[in-house]
């Protein structure tokens, strides 16, 4: 896949998600939807870090990573949910 494409589908989520913190009457919708994408994939490093002691982790790829900068700290645990039951 090209990355212009790549380039153009990251924009268009993050539009998408500055888009519905303004519908949401966010102050900062842009500053809203950065700190929301950098939030999950923080969460993320950080289950990894402590799995050493809980022995439960989520593989680092770009799918992980899409759906915890999407989704932020929910779509973390669902993921970890779904780790833990399969």
């Amino acid at each position: 896949m090209p990355v212009w494409v790549i380039l153009t589908i990251c924009g268009g989520i993050f539009l998408l998600l500055v888009g519905i913190q303004k519908i949401m009457k966010s102050k900062h919708p842009v500053r809203s939807a950065l700190l929301g994408l950098a939030v999950g994939p923080l969460c993320m490093v950080i289950i990894n870090i402590i799995s050493v002691f809980t022995h439960v982790n989520i593989p680092i790829s770009p799918l992980t990573l899409g759906i915890s900068s999407v989704l932020g700290v929910s779509g973390v645990t669902a993921m970890l949910l779904l780790q833990i039951i399969i």
